[in-house]
């Protein structure tokens, strides 16, 4: 199936390793061009070779500020901006009485006020030109809280209720705000717990844990101009991992 997502202008954050770059390759194996971000401008400037990306920034959603400068060098790389999307890497784990307020306030920055600060910056070129993709890539933990990720668990869930007003508001614009939750899949965080098959069985209905290209997979599609009737959703990819609706 052509997504007709040739020439359309992207930006994924996160996307050195694990579930953003499946992402990133997904758009680009569609032709869309691709600018790619994460922390680590070594890894990032290998990766950026590797997959033929257009181009490569480096950010850091804990650092203010940083969301929004990436995407102003990204629309000035790509003479604007067509699809992005948003995905941040895991805080540290703990109990509710164990996390300081300086993890509180870290957590905050990167999981919330980075995706603010993202959408105040391209919705409006987005408004503009009458199209754009928003996708935010988050987890299951926002429908269903998960043991020790405290943080996590609490800022994702908010994030459900942001994607949803976002969506209300530009929908009238051709601009789509969509989530995407991920379940226990196999990116290198989740691959140093070595969970044994046995545990993937009890925990996952299928059995087995995802892969990042299946993220990658849905992410294009809601990423490209048939998508457009989908917006305000987030979307579950967990192999029957949740439980609730």
């Amino acid at each position: 199936m052509d997504l007709k997502l040739t020439g359309k202008r992207a930006l994924v954050f996160g996307s050195s390793q694990g579930i953003g770059k499946a992402i990133a390759l997904a758009l680009m194996a569609e032709s869309a061009r691709v600018v790619i971000s994460s922390r680590r401008e070594e890894t990032l400037s290998r990766v950026a070779r590797e997959t033929g990306a257009h181009g490569f920034f480096c950010a850091d959603m804990s650092v203010p500020g940083d969301a929004e400068r990436a995407i102003d060098w990204a629309m000035g790389e790509l003479g604007g901006l067509d699809i992005l999307v948003h995905n941040t890497g895991g805080p540290e784990k703990g109990r509710f009485l164990e996390i300081s307020r300086d993890q509180w306030e870290l957590d905050y920055q990167s999981l919330w006020l980075s995706v603010t600060e993202s959408l105040k910056a391209v919705l409006p070129t987005m408004q503009r030109q009458q199209f754009g993709r928003i996708i935010l890539v988050s987890s299951i933990a926002a429908k269903e809280p998960l043991p020790l990720l405290t943080t996590s668990n609490a800022l994702r869930a908010g994030l459900l209720g942001l994607v949803k007003t976002v969506a209300l508001e530009v929908a009238k614009d051709g601009v789509t705000v969509n989530g995407i939750l991920p379940g226990y899949t196999a990116t290198e965080r989740l691959k140093a717990l070595n969970l044994s098959d046995e545990q993937v069985k009890k925990m996952v209905a299928a059995g087995r844990l995802g892969e990042p290209q299946e993220m990658g997979t849905l992410a294009a599609y809601l990423a490209s101009p048939l998508a457009g009737y989908i917006t305000g959703q987030s979307i579950a990819v967990d192999g029957g991992a949740l439980k609730g609706h």
